[in-house]
């Protein structure tokens, strides 16, 4: 097997797809593979330049005239919880949660189905069978983890979250995240980016990466919520957003 190396990465550039964000945009990306033994090093080194994974590739927006799509973390130690994010903790205390190896189940992907119907439906991932999960969840070059979150005092202890993530040498990257779209009132979404942030904590690391923020998108405006966030600005590196 060859090992990667920075010198050695080749770059590819995607044909231009119409944007899944902004209406009328057309997007492409910048990737490439992870392979050999340094594929974790070279993960590292890329998401610090704003790169994300997904599965064995690495990548990039590189859309012409475009660079709405911004990469952010959450500074863990300096995050302060509000008063609705501690309401949130409140009402999951009785989840529990247990870090597992990146092995896919039948459980986990009726959940996964499930949310992508109700909150994705007519999305292109709502076509992927169990083995296509499977290649999502366990084709991974680098430490991954699969993060499950199950009721406590359910007799059946019934799985209510899932996500996957990637373990950085500086945090937690979230790759993605799935939930039981029949318990809204629990904000699950908001309760996993919660506990990453106190997963980080308790490791003494520092960041959550949370891929991509695009400012004129509703669907991303959640992810400025968990402030001091910090944005990549290219050669500029990490900014904090104001």
């Amino acid at each position: 097997m060859t090992d990667q190396t920075p010198d050695t990465t080749q770059l590819f550039l995607t044909a231009a797809m119409p944007c899944p964000y902004l209406p009328g945009k057309q997007e492409r990306k910048l990737f490439t593979h992870l392979t050999g033994r340094r594929a974790a090093h070279l993960h590292h080194l890329l998401s610090e330049n704003g790169f994300r994974r997904s599965q064995n590739l690495i990548y990039r927006p590189a859309c012409e005239g475009c660079n709405a799509c911004q990469s952010v973390r959450i500074v863990a130690d300096a995050f302060e919880p509000s008063k609705r994010y501690r309401r949130v903790l409140r009402t999951n205390e009785d989840i529990s949660i247990e870090v597992r190896p990146t092995v896919a189940t039948s459980e986990q992907y009726e959940l996964f189905k499930r949310y992508l119907e109700s909150r994705h439906a007519g999305g292109g991932m709502t076509q992927m069978s169990f083995v296509d999960y499977e290649y999502m969840v366990e084709d991974t070059p680098v430490q991954s983890v699969l993060i499950e979150y199950r009721l406590r005092d359910d007799p059946e202890q019934r799985l209510v979250a899932v996500a996957l993530t990637d373990v950085m040498p500086d945090g937690l990257s979230m790759v993605y995240s799935f939930y039981d779209p029949d318990l809204a009132h629990r904000s699950l979404g908001t309760f996993l980016i919660l506990d990453h942030i106190a997963q980080v904590r308790s490791a003494a690391l520092d960041y959550v990466y949370l891929g991509y923020w695009v400012k004129d998108s509703p669907k991303m405006a959640y992810k400025v919520q968990f402030a001091p966030l910090q944005v990549q600005r290219g050669p500029l590196g990490w900014c904090l957003l104001d």
